[in-house]
């Protein structure tokens, strides 16, 4: 059993969207009496999730950092947005937890959404235990989950219980380490209860295995069973706890938030299991005094704050700290957070988790420490931001606010980005999905008053030639005076996909002089930014072969505009034709919407590239395609609507590829004669 006196555990709540991790915490919250009711999702009266835009989801925008003591033991409770939308923001904070509890749906058929939580919790070596919520709802049997669940895992599912069921309802469990029967109770510790008759077979056998499970990593255990001994209960206890902590086995209890059943078991395993701060610290490489910080926020009235886990002998306002580049940071106020609630502290001891306030040079994935800070971040797998929007304030004069809202939003989320395309004349950002889009500009509107109207991005069609041509560009002027004059005679030819633009002359005897020819060369590229069909043009090389000029009304602006004028009527005459950008993209799903998800690329005029197991994962697939940008629009909702919202892609430029026939006909119509 793990000393009594090593600070503040934090316990990270993670899962699949909707499988019941804010209504976790509040059960904790109110079965440790930090609260005096337990709150509710659906009555929108939860500590957690009370940001207007979690509400009207329903559903995790954000992380949600809470606290309790249990027994005399303090926790923090770092409840992360199971929806890949929002995942991101919670992702620091899990690497820097103690113990995680991955909560799942009951129902076997429902297991495959807990597997890309279980590779991330192994990727980042945090020990964890599996909750299966909702146990009063359960229709399949916890033997069928379990066994589902198993190939996801690298570690052995350990059943710490099984189910006592009156008739097709689960009334109770065994507790298969204490040897006890237990009845729930709504909102009450469970009562002890006679182990039933019925089930004494059972959980001697089921018994039998788990500490059969536990014996593979403990040699006494294995020949106190070979040898027919009964284990004491301490050896089973501390066996459980620190094969827990090394990632050895993964605990599965069972019960039900919102009615608060195996609630307190749950704290009581969470009480002698989850290691100490020291654990983590050491995972993630910190030594001494130091804060990790993983998230910053300007929501609220407390101004920008730095979320933080303190390690080491604690921390103190006004203490001096250091970045890992050497600079110099002193600490604010601290608080604890209870949802959106704050409370100022004296001093943060070892684990808490704290908000520093006026840490303003300080970004999440930063250490800060006493002496060297350690020098990297946890490695953190983060979502794809694939989807765009282009973005325009409905009143201009907030577009200086704009500016300053987006930097702030993007500061506080890794999977949040924004640009201003100057070729295109758009303000772009981009994010996960559509929800994380959504809710990023309902955001921005509440928190800085700026609403926006947002709709798809402007595709870069781009335009080339298929044929040379040589062409005059001649611009006179006479309007009294010193008139204009530039001539020149050009030669454009096709180059290669992706060669770009190149420009070179063969001008002998002078007919141009050296001094105009780089006006030349820009006048061509003036030209190139709308072609002839609308669209800059790209892949094109053109020579300057002849000209003539005046010895008083030539100049650098008179041959710039004959060389606009000349490209102008080459491009026109030499078979122009339209080019589109065309992603590759890397798509990740669950083997059995494999074939729907190739008919979705398909159909939208994807080339498959290939197809193969996902690596390190069960009943997985990686398929890659190249597919038109144009139809990147809705991909994601379509894969999602595919596959129980598990298949996430990732998409990159690859190459421009000819578009014609009645596509390329509406593109052009759409440009030169606009709506």
């Amino acid at each position: 059993m793990p000393e009594r006196s090593f600070g503040t555990r934090a316990v990270a709540l993670i899962g699949p969207g909707g499988a019941g991790k804010t209504s976790l915490a509040e059960a904790l919250l109110f079965a440790a009496g930090a609260t005096d009711r337990q709150g509710s999702v659906d009555a929108g009266t939860t500590i957690g999730d009370s940001s207007p835009e979690a509400r009207a989801r329903g559903g995790s925008t954000e992380l949600n950092l809470m606290h309790f003591t249990f027994l005399g033991d303090k926790f923090a409770v770092i409840d992360s947005p199971g929806s890949v939308g929002f995942a991101a923001d919670g992702a620091l904070a899990l690497a820097a937890a103690d113990l995680a509890v991955l909560i799942v749906d009951p129902e076997p058929e429902r297991a495959l959404l807990a597997e890309p939580a279980l590779r991330q919790l192994e990727s980042l070596r945090i020990p964890h235990l599996i909750f299966v919520n909702k146990i009063d709802q359960a229709r399949g049997s916890i033997r069928g989950l379990l066994e589902a669940l198993q190939p996801m895992s690298a570690s052995p599912l350990v059943a710490r219980q099984i189910p006592i069921r009156e008739g097709e309802r689960i009334t109770g469990f065994v507790d298969l380490a204490l040897e006890r029967a237990f009845h729930y109770r709504p909102g009450q510790a469970s009562e002890p209860v006679e182990l039933p008759a019925d089930l004494a077979e059972r959980e001697s056998r089921d018994r039998f295995h788990m500490l059969e499970q536990l014996a593979d990593h403990d040699d006494v255990l294995l020949e106190q069973l070979l040898m027919d001994e009964v284990p004491d209960p301490s050896t089973i206890f501390a066996d459980l706890s620190r094969e827990t902590g090394e990632n050895l086995v993964v605990p599965v209890l069972f019960g039900s938030a919102t009615s608060g059943f195996g609630v307190r078991r749950l704290m009581k395993a969470l009480r002698h299991d989850a290691p100490p701060p020291s654990s983590a610290a050491t995972r993630l490489g910190s030594e001494g005094d130091c804060a990790f910080v993983f998230k910053v926020s300007h929501s609220g009235s407390m101004g920008r704050l730095a979320f933080a886990r303190i390690f080491g002998d604690g921390l103190s306002e006004g203490s001096e700290l250091k970045t890992a580049a050497g600079d110099s940071v002193r600490v604010g106020t601290l608080f604890m957070l209870q949802g959106e609630k704050v409370t100022k502290l004296a001093r943060a001891e070892t684990g808490d988790v704290v908000a520093i306030a006026k840490a303003e040079e300080v970004s999440a994935g930063q250490w800060l420490a006493r002496s060297s800070a350690p020098r990297d971040a946890p490695d953190i797998a983060l979502p794809a931001s694939n989807f765009m929007l282009a973005i325009a304030t409905r009143d201009r004069k907030d577009d200086v606010r704009l500016s300053t809202a987006l930097h702030k939003l993007v500061e506080e989320d890794a999977c949040l980005e924004w640009e201003q395309d100057e070729a295109l004349h758009e303000t772009r950002i981009r994010g996960i999905n559509d929800e994380h889009l959504g809710v990023t500009l309902a955001r921005l509107k509440r928190r800085y008053g700026v609403a926006v109207d947002s709709n798809p991005p402007t595709i870069g069609y781009k335009e080339s030639i298929r044929k040379s041509v040589v062409q005059r560009g001649r611009h006179k002027k006479q309007s009294g005076g010193h008139g204009q004059f530039g001539d020149v005679v050009i030669e454009a030819q096709p180059l290669p996909r992706g060669e770009g633009f190149k420009f070179n002359d063969r001008i002998t005897g002078g007919a141009v002089p050296k001094q105009w020819i780089p006006a030349v060369e820009q006048g061509v590229r003036d030209a190139m930014v709308k072609g002839p069909l609308g669209f800059p043009v790209v892949d094109v090389a053109v020579t300057l072969t002849d000209g003539s000029y005046h010895s008083v009304d030539s100049s650098e602006l008179a041959f710039r505009t004959a060389g606009r004028i000349a490209m102008a009527e080459a491009l026109a005459a030499a078979a122009p034709h339209l080019l589109e950008p065309v992603q590759k993209v890397t798509i990740l799903s669950p083997a059995y919407a494999t074939s729907r998800i190739t008919s979705a690329v398909a159909s939208r005029r994807g080339q498959m590239l290939g197809m193969e197991p996902r690596q390190g994962w069960s009943r997985w697939d990686q398929v890659e395609a190249i597919l038109p940008e144009s139809e990147l629009q809705g991909l994601d909702a379509e894969l999602r609507s595919l596959s129980q919202g598990l298949a996430t892609y990732r998409a990159e430029f690859d190459h421009l590829a000819e578009l014609n026939g009645k596509l390329a006909d509406e593109v052009v119509h759409q440009v030169l004669e606009p709506a």
